[in-house]
């Protein structure tokens, strides 16, 4: 179905800068809104329940999926992420553009939903960089942050799947870059025609 609203999904492996480039974006353009995902891991540092995430326990997670509340919803780093259908398809339908934060795994679920949507992958400079910002999140343990990085490999391997990527090395760069990428999707032809459907109508445009 078409809406007249865009829906980006931003993917990126724990430590490329995805949250903080996805924040700088929504300051500079008030036109993109961010959905909230449920997951099952505990807050961290100042999150808050309905800002970053919507916190919920595990029954409640189940409770969901049974119902066919998520669109997409996945395992990572041994917790649970989802995101609300209904949320999406109500504010797209409104014609807002919604952005997503998720793994590269329900990245290709919404698609298959969503099929308008636009996958932007976002990959740090090198290993030795990732591991860096990892370390210096001062928020997992030696172990964790393995693990991160042996799931940053396999989630790296799946960016040829999405249609843009950006390189996290110059944070301006990058964000200039994610900017540029939101507004060439609002100017795509379809994108145009779903938004501005009177204009096009009154012009005689296909």
């Amino acid at each position: 179905m078409d809406y007249p609203g865009n829906l980006f999904v931003v993917a990126a492996p724990s430590g490329a800068g995805k949250s903080s480039l996805v924040k700088a974006l929504m300051e500079v353009d008030s036109r993109v809104q961010l959905s909230i995902s449920h997951t099952t891991r505990p807050p961290r540092g100042q999150e808050k329940h309905g800002r970053e995430y919507y916190f919920v326990s595990d029954p409640e997670f189940d409770a969901m999926v049974a119902g066919n509340g998520f669109v997409e919803w996945a395992h990572v780093h041994g917790r649970r992420y989802g995101t609300s259908k209904r949320a999406i398809e109500d504010r797209v339908a409104e014609g807002q553009d919604v952005i997503l934060e998720i793994d590269f795994q329900g990245a290709v679920q919404i698609r298959d939903t969503f099929a308008n949507a636009t996958l932007i992958f976002i990959l740090p400079p090198s290993w030795e960089e990732l591991r860096s910002r990892l370390e210096r999140r001062g928020e997992d343990a030696p172990d964790i942050i393995d693990l991160r990085l042996k799931n940053a490999a396999e989630e790296m391997a799946q960016a040829c799947r999405f249609d843009y990527v950006i390189i996290n090395e110059l944070f301006e760069r990058a964000l200039f870059d994610l900017k540029a990428v939101v507004q060439a999707q609002r100017l795509k032809f379809a994108s145009q025609r779903r938004a501005r459907a009177d204009t096009f109508q009154s012009l005689s445009i296909c």
